[in-house]
C-alpha cells in the first residue's frame, strides 16, 4: 500500500477543504444561516462527490473508497452540514445491485440503534427505523430478504426532520408503514460479500469523518488553548493542557493512519478481510474520537459547557459517526471472529 496520495487525490483534498472552509459553519449559530447552508449543499452537488460510488464502465464505482474517504475527513473537519456518507453508500447499494442512478436525493436507513443496515422481514421494518444524513432525501434504501441474498428496496421518508444528536446532519424516524419498491433487476440481489464490502465502505467512511472530526476540534482547542491567558500567560504554555493536547494529537494521527488504511483495504482486499481492516479502524477510530472531543472541550474549561462553544458539536457529530454500523465493542466483535478468537476456544 503506497501511503502517499496521488496528485489527483490531492487536488480532489484541497478543493473539498476549500469549499468545506469557505461555506461551512465557524459558529453554532452559522448551523442556522438556511442561506449559507443551501450554498454548501449547492456546492456538494455541483462537484459530484456524492457520485463517487456510483456504477461507471463495467459496474466498477467511478472513484475508489479512497477517494470518497477524503471527503469525508474533510467534511468532518469543517463540521459540514451537507449530505454525504448516507447518499454515498446509497449510491454503491445501487451500484451493487445494478439499479439506475437515482433521480432524487436518497439515503440509507438502519435500525433505531444505527448498528446494521435496516432489514424489511416480510415487508414490515424494523420498529423505529432511522435514515441517517437525512436532510434533503426524499427516500431512504433499505435492505429485503430474498433467495441468494438480499434485494434493495427504496422507502419514502417524511419531509419533517428532527435534529436530534448530530446538528449537521439530522436523521430521519422511517414510517412502519413506509411503501417499498424494489430496485434492481430481480436475479441480481446483494450477495453475502457484497453486503460485506458494503459495510466496510460504511466502516470506512465514517472511520474518515471521525478522523476529520478529530483534525477540527483540535484545531479549534489548540487556538482557544493559544488565546486564552490566566496568570498573564496562554493556558497553553500550561504543561497539563499540553500534554492532554499532545495525546489527542497522538491518538488523532493514529486514527488517520488506521482510517487511511481501511479506505485502500475496501477496493483492494477481498470481501472479508477488508470488512476484518475496516472495522479494526471503526473500532480505534470510535475510541479515540471520543477522547479527542472530550479533551477539547476540557481545554475550553467552563465555555466549553456553554451552547455558543464549538467543541460539543464535533462532539455530537462523533457520537452519530460512532453509531453507525457499531462502535468499539461491535468492530472489535467483528474482528475477533474474521480471526476465530472467543467462545468456545476460552481465549476471551
Amino acid at each position: 500500500m503506497d501511503v502517499r496520495f496521488s496528485p489527483e487525490q490531492q487536488a480532489l483534498r484541497d478543493s473539498a477543504a476549500q469549499a468545506v472552509d469557505r461555506l461551512g459553519p465557524h459558529t453554532v449559530r452559522d448551523l442556522e444561516d438556511t442561506e449559507r447552508a443551501a450554498k454548501l449543499d449547492a456546492a456538494v452537488e455541483a462537484s459530484g462527490w456524492r457520485e463517487l460510488r456510483a456504477a461507471g464502465e463495467g459496474r466498477a464505482p467511478l472513484a475508489s473508497a479512497v477517494e470518497a474517504a477524503i471527503i469525508a475527513e474533510e467534511m468532518g473537519r469543517g463540521l459540514a452540514d451537507a449530505p454525504f456518507v448516507g447518499a454515498t453508500l446509497a449510491a454503491e447499494l445501487r451500484r451493487l445491485v445494478g439499479a439506475p442512478p437515482a433521480t432524487a436525493r436518497e439515503t440509507v436507513g438502519f435500525v433505531a440503534d444505527l448498528s446494521a443496515p435496516a432489514v424489511a422481514d416480510r415487508g414490515t421494518l424494523p420498529a423505529g427505523a432511522v435514515a441517517i444524513d437525512a436532510r434533503h432525501s426524499a427516500s431512504a434504501l433499505v435492505l429485503v430478504p430474498v433467495e441468494g441474498g438480499h434485494a434493495v428496496a427504496e422507502v419514502s421518508l417524511d419531509a419533517s426532520i428532527p435534529a436530534e444528536v448530530d446538528l449537521t446532519r439530522p436523521a430521519a424516524t422511517i414510517a412502519a408503514g413506509a411503501g417499498m419498491e424494489r430496485l434492481g433487476p430481480v436475479e441480481q440481489p446483494l450477495t453475502a460479500d457484497d453486503l460485506r464490502r458494503w459495510t466496510a465502505l460504511g466502516l470506512g467512511l465514517t472511520s474518515a469523518d471521525l478522523v476529520g472530526v478529530m483534525r477540527g476540534v483540535l484545531s479549534v482547542a489548540c487556538e482557544y488553548a493559544g488565546a486564552r491567558r490566566q496568570y498573564g500567560v496562554a493556558i497553553g504554555s500550561f504543561q497539563a493542557v499540553q500534554h492532554m493536547l499532545a495525546d489527542a494529537c497522538v491518538a488523532m494521527e493514529g486514527s488517520r493512519s488506521v482510517a487511511l488504511h481501511a479506505a485502500w483495504a475496501v477496493d483492494a482486499l477481498a470481501a472479508e478481510e477488508a470488512l476484518a481492516a475496516t472495522a479494526m479502524a471503526k473500532a480505534y477510530c470510535s475510541r479515540a474520537a471520543r477522547m479527542v472531543c472530550e479533551t477539547g472541550i476540557q481545554v475550553h474549561g467552563g465555555i466549553g459547557n456553554t451552547w455558543d462553544c464549538m467543541a460539543h458539536v464535533y462532539l455530537r457529530r462523533a457520537l452519530l459517526a460512532i453509531d453507525v454500523l457499531g462502535g468499539a465493542g461491535a468492530n472489535l466483535q467483528r474482528v475477533l471472529d474474521h480471526n476465530g478468537i472467543g467462545g468456545a476456544d476460552g481465549l476471551r
